[in-house]
């Protein structure tokens, strides 16, 4: 079987007992939307006897959708025409040992993606979308059996198809210069969404996800920065759908950046960490929890399919290496103004509020970055902060006090530099 379902088309007019009017009729009846809709009750992934595993997923009606397999960790995607996954959950759709994680969401702007983590080598052995003539709801259905490892490895890898796929990367432009005065543009960087939700935390029954806590944590940033008329703003992502880590820098760079910052509020099941972090780039985590946290973000890329390990061949490393020997002192700089900022403004902070890790997403070379932790779900307090207009209120003024002054000691060093 070829390692890629290319795209399954059709025409529901044919199959629907009354055509498209029909349809239109019994979304109008029922209420929804025209977007097909998971049904959780006839959705499950459970093993076979034969030591593969049956995936069926209950649509409310049949949409185009592709296939594939990617490697390390080995993991099935499942791409479809936009999907409502409202009402399906995790723990309640693995019910065997063969898939051990789930996720899916907004892939890119009007289409969906599951990515399933298999606990081993998996082939496709079979894959078939049934549609009922009289109510159009479909099932797909998916058979997987056990294959070798290297067999597994020689089939991976996503197809190339302009309707699916991200855009290209485009040249950029000549660097966007501003006179001294000019407002500074920071492009703040809400990390994770779409199929990649981050960091989970419960709150009274209900489930406070980090890619949604952070978003509006950087509007409200950004608004705070645009007000001070020092500053201008732009964001990675404005919504709920995925933003590639190599896409998230090429946006700063095609848009001039002075600043990078990204924003997280991560997890860590290990230990009790609370309080906001600054993280710079290192080759090395500066501690174990910073070493988590940045496997934690990139491993969130590769479960979108995109590895960028390899992407710059060894004299491209060195220009980069020596660009970042002017940028890594004014990201360090960055990042302790930050901490004061936020500390002067009653934090609160980590009591290590200084961090470095090999953060995938700070790895622009001639733009200042920072990563910033502005609280952990896994901590109560935290959790109760950053649900808090007025503390998140306090938390903006203590970033754009601690911005301020770092603009300020970035110019007098840098006319230092230039005599």
């Amino acid at each position: 079987m070829s390692r890629v379902f290319t795209l399954i088309a059709f025409t529901l007019a044919l199959n629907w007992p009354g055509g498209p009017a029909h349809a239109q009729t019994q979304a109008q009846t029922q209420g929804f939307s025209g977007l097909a809709r998971i049904d959780p009750a006839s959705s499950r992934i459970e093993d076979r006897d034969n030591g593969g595993a049956h995936i069926a997923l209950g649509l409310s009606q049949g949409v185009p959708y592709r296939l594939f397999t990617l490697n390390d960790p080995p993991r099935l995607v499942l791409d479809f025409q936009e999907v409502d996954w409202r009402g399906l959950r995790s723990e309640a759709l693995l019910q065997g040992q063969q898939v051990t994680r789930v996720q899916f969401g907004t892939y890119v702007p009007g289409w969906s993606r599951m990515v399933l983590e298999l606990a081993g080598p998996l082939k496709v052995e079979s894959a078939a979308l049934d549609i009922d003539t009289v109510t159009a709801q479909a099932k797909l259905q998916l058979q997987l059996t056990s294959t070798s490892a290297e067999s597994f490895a020689s089939s991976v890898g996503a197809p190339t198809d302009a309707r699916w796929d991200l855009p290209p990367a485009e040249g950029l432009p000549a660097p966007i210069t501003r006179g001294s005065d000019a407002p500074l543009l920071v492009v703040l960087d809400p990390g994770h969404g779409g199929i990649d939700p981050g960091a989970e935390a419960k709150v009274d029954g209900s489930a406070v996800v980090e890619k949604d806590l952070i978003l509006g944590f950087a509007i409200e940033l950004g608004e705070e920065l645009v007000r001070s008329g020092r500053f201008k703003v732009q964001l990675t992502r404005d919504g709920d759908y995925f933003v590639s880590l190599e896409r998230r820098i090429a946006l700063a760079h095609q848009a001039g950046a002075d600043l990078f910052v990204s924003l997280h509020a991560d997890s860590l099941s290990e230990g009790l960490a609370h309080g906001a972090t600054v993280h710079v780039l290192s080759p090395e985590a500066s501690d174990v929890a910073s070493a988590k946290l940045a496997e934690r973000h990139d491993r969130s890329d590769l479960l979108a399919g995109v590895d960028l390990s390899d992407a710059d061949d060894r004299v491209t490393g060195i220009l980069l290496d020596l660009a970042r020997q002017e940028t890594q002192p004014r990201s360090d700089a960055l990042a302790q103004a930050l901490v004061e900022g936020m500390a002067n403004q009653g934090g609160p902070m980590n009591r290590r509020p200084l961090r470095s890790a090999g953060f995938s997403v700070l790895k622009a070379a001639d733009i200042p970055s920072v990563l910033i932790e502005i609280g952990f779900l896994s901590s109560p307090r935290d959790l109760k902060n950053l649900q808090d207009p007025a503390w998140r209120a306090t938390m903006t003024r203590g970033i754009l006090n601690g911005l301020v002054s770092w603009r300020e000691e970035d110019a007098a060093r840098r006319a230092l530099v230039r005599q």
